[in-house]
């Protein structure tokens, strides 16, 4: 959510011009689908609704992101490559934070969203439906 937030606060024709670069297709229309699916998924995410539907586009997109940008910086996150006076100094991070985010997003798929999401709660309601005499 944070990511797809990050995106909208800067304006996702900036995000666009990133998809141009790398030629997405479409990208004012791949910008904006990307940012409504990281800010709507990632709020299904925390309140655990829809696990497994939402998880889907998001471990899309993380493996378009991880084959398009983060494939060619290696595996490591963070990638030192220098250090100067003010400090360590880092280049763009490799694939392991997709890799990351997909796994977590297959354990809730695989888990469920846990005793208090939406998701448990709709559960015991339909159940209560399928058991309760007409």
């Amino acid at each position: 959510m944070a990511h797809g937030w990050a995106k909208l606060s800067r304006g996702p024709a900036g995000f666009a011009k990133l998809l141009e670069q790398i030629h997405a297709p479409m990208p004012e229309v791949t910008a904006w689908v990307s940012v409504l699916i990281e800010v709507l998924g990632g709020l299904a995410i925390l309140a655990g609704a829809f696990i497994a539907v939402v998880s889907v586009p998001l471990i899309i997109m993380m493996l378009v992101a991880m084959f398009t940008v983060h494939l060619r910086y290696g595996f490591s996150a963070i990638n030192t490559i220098g250090l100067t006076a003010d400090g360590p100094q880092f280049g763009p991070p490799g694939y392991e934070i997709n890799l990351l985010y997909i796994a977590g997003l297959l354990a809730l798929i695989l888990g469920g969203a846990g005793p208090f999401s939406i998701d448990r709660l709709l559960s015991r309601r339909k159940g209560e439906t399928a058991t309760s005499p007409s």
